[in-house]
């Protein structure tokens, strides 16, 4: 097995400086802190003009997707145990779950830019953004729980996120609706409350962290919901009836509240559509969670 702390990436192992095949080199990439500095190294480039995109190629699929370390031990969600933000080690446990989401991301987004041929040359640079975004949140992160004395992997973790993405390997408009605007729309509902409790510890730092997060997440769910609804356009559906029908075709969790109705309608979400999760969060009981 390869070292973790051994960087596979190589800009230079892609002649033809094709931006599809460059993220896939990123994505191989098991080493965090080199995949979060080589992904918004890759981002700049594309932003800047200085790498080309081939929309149309058909790139093969490599073994061992996503590159990610040794560590940390994924493990059944439910066998994450929660810890009260009020000490210290729990709150470096949830900066540690916090990070371990924005590697994924990281991760996901890579995985969409060069996957899914045939897209706009706008689909892919977008994308790209949204992993430069992400590996900024994985540096912040890291960062702040170095303060803790710890370090991305000293704590289990689940694989949720990259087993959606496994799932819609196959469908660009299924990962649309299901990653960015599923998902990743979850964590705008969770970044409020969890924000209020790491401020209610005195952590401002950490809250602050967030503050960036939530911002950010909120124009990567705003690109899932553009390019989900462009798709639903080229391909004659629609999409409210069309995302019910991929949730249920590929088991999308089921959602719930409360939900951050300000920051859903911000990224894009409609009013029928945010009628819709009134409707469930009304309809939840009192103790749900």
């Amino acid at each position: 097995m390869m070292n973790p702390a051994v960087s596979s990436f190589s800009p230079s192992s892609f002649a033809d400086a094709c931006l599809r095949s460059e993220a896939l080199g990123v994505l191989r990439e098991r080493d965090p802190a080199t995949k979060a500095r080589a992904t918004r190294d890759l981002y700049a480039r594309a932003r800047d003009g200085h790498l080309h995109c081939l929309p149309a190629r058909v790139i093969n699929e490599p073994d061992g997707l996503p590159g990610r370390p040794e560590r940390p031990e994924l493990v059944e969600p439910r066998r994450l145990g929660r810890r009260s933000m009020q000490s210290p080690e729990g709150r470096a446990v949830l900066l540690h779950a916090l990070a371990h989401i924005e590697f994924n991301a990281i991760n996901l987004a890579l995985d969409a830019v060069w996957r899914f041929a045939g897209m706009p040359a706008a689909f892919y640079l977008d994308w790209l953004k949204v992993a430069s975004e992400e590996a900024h949140h994985f540096s912040l992160l890291s960062a702040r729980l170095a303060e803790f004395g710890h370090a991305y992997g000293d704590f289990p973790a689940h694989d949720g996120l990259w087993d959606m993405c496994d799932r819609t390997r196959d469908d660009v408009l299924a990962r649309m609706a299901l990653v960015p605007r599923t998902l990743e729309a979850r964590g705008l509902d969770a970044s409020p409350p969890i924000r209020a409790r790491l401020q209610q510890a005195g952590d401002h730092t950490s809250a602050a962290i967030l503050d960036v997060i939530l911002r950010d997440e909120i124009g990567h769910v705003l690109i899932g919901n553009r390019w989900f609804r462009f798709l639903c356009d080229q391909l004659a559906l629609d999409p409210h009836v069309t995302y019910t029908r991929l949730a249920d075709l590929y088991h999308a969790p089921r959602l719930r509240g409360p939900f951050n109705f300000e920051a859903r309608r911000d990224a894009g979400f409609d009013e029928a559509e945010l009628a819709a999760l009134a409707g469930l969060e009304a309809g939840q009981a009192p103790d749900a969670d």
